[in-house]
């Protein structure tokens, strides 16, 4: 089943660059041509990362986010944080450095050490994987989190990393998601913890068919008229808000643009678009936000007007107003951290089919775990907060 949902996703990828290949060609014509080496290329690579996702879940996971929880959720999620975002700079490295795609930041330079929300309009399906370039050049590769869709979460090995660095997953139904998202976002509130927190309010990508039923809506409440983005949905901002406030430091803006056209996943996997993803950032201490929900909500919408105007601008000319906030990524350190993704991928893959058969029974177990856990959302509890509370509960059934 979890296959099928990947398959599914990758002939969706395929089957729009066949569409948009096939309609106004000169306007949507790739920046780099799909030729078998890149076809070759681009599925080498995305081996690489599926087996270096599985190797790393298989034999981390169980140790970072299982046995260390048990004893405290803050140095488990260091661990966690510190394996999988070596095995997340491998997208960067990828679209950077091997797909030769140039990403441009522009705006406000962001701090390094803030616990964070960041708030970014949705052009298409990667634009949250375009986050992790910023977050690599800041040291929070490991600490980014995102609210997204359920249906993501079964994705095969990308669901169980998305459960096990803590993503919080969401059924657009707002009497469902609340209480299940307060819950999650009450666990990411110690400031021990750094933590960006990324959202997309508009809550899925933009099309013209999107834009049109937005402005109808807008039209009929009084709301702006966007062009550029989707009228923003306000109360799973004002959630996170007032969950995480008295731990966050800033709320960072963040508007991203595409040169020629928005790419697909497969666009990246192949290297076939974007040639320039444009990334600018606003920053705002969280006491700058307003505290009420509709004043909150007011905030919001008003920043997506001004992203409207921002990506207008973009449109016609070119770039985002003051460029070069942000420095290129090291090629040394992107070679060096994948050479020890990939050796410790090989390792594991020696132990699990070349040693002892009890690497297999681990393997065997871990991803019964992983799979059970992603399923049915499951998270270990530290023992003394649970010996904790059953000693509290056993006091007030005997008073």
């Amino acid at each position: 089943m979890v296959s099928t949902i990947f398959e599914r996703h990758i002939n969706k990828s395929l089957k729009q660059m066949e569409v948009r290949s096939s309609h106004n060609f000169d306007t949507v014509l790739k920046h780099r041509p799909l030729t078998a080496l890149r076809v070759l290329r681009g599925l080498f690579c995305l081996l690489v990362v599926l087996s270096t996702a599985f190797m790393m879940l298989v034999y981390c996971a169980p140790v970072t986010a299982v046995v260390l929880r048990l004893f405290s959720i803050h140095y488990s999620r260091k661990a966690t944080s510190f394996v999988f975002g070596a095995w997340l700079a491998l997208w960067p490295f990828l679209f950077e450095k091997i797909n030769n795609t140039k990403v441009v930041f522009s705006g406000e330079t962001v701090p390094s050490k803030e616990r964070s929300l960041l708030v970014a309009n949705h052009r298409t399906e990667v634009d949250w994987m375009y986050l992790w370039d910023l977050a690599l050049r800041k040291g929070r590769i490991g600490y980014i989190k995102y609210i997204l869709k359920s249906s993501l979460m079964g994705l095969p090995l990308f669901g169980w990393v998305f459960h096990i660095v803590e993503f919080i997953s969401v059924e657009r139904k707002w009497e469902i998601d609340e209480p299940n998202m307060r819950q999650m976002l009450s666990t990411l509130a110690d400031p021990r913890d750094p933590l960006w927190l990324a959202i997309f309010p508009e809550g899925t990508d933009f099309t013209e068919q999107k834009c049109l039923r937005s402005q109808k809506y807008a039209s009929e409440n009084g709301l702006p008229i966007l062009q550029q983005v989707l009228l923003p949905k306000t109360k799973g901002f004002y959630a996170c808000l007032d969950v995480l406030r008295s731990s966050l430091d800033a709320v960072y803006d963040i508007t991203i643009g595409y040169k020629r056209q928005c790419p697909l996943f497969m666009d990246n996997v192949f290297g076939v678009n974007p040639s320039e993803v444009h990334i600018h950032v606003q920053r705002f201490s969280v006491d700058e936000i307003p505290i009420s929900e509709d004043e909150a909500a007011a905030w919001l919408i008003d920043r997506f007007h001004i992203k409207d105007r921002l990506l207008s601008d973009f449109i016609a000319e070119g770039h985002f107003p003051h460029q070069g906030s942000e420095g290129d990524l090291s090629t040394l350190n992107c070679l060096v951290n994948s050479a020890a993704v990939i050796a410790f991928t090989g390792t594991c893959a020696y132990l699990t089919f070349f040693s002892s058969i009890w690497f297999r029974i681990y393997v065997t177990f871990s991803c019964a775990y992983l799979a059970s856990a992603t399923y049915l959302n499951i998270r270990p509890v530290p023992l003394v907060g649970f010996l904790d509370s059953l000693f509290i509960r056993k006091t007030s059934c005997s008073v």
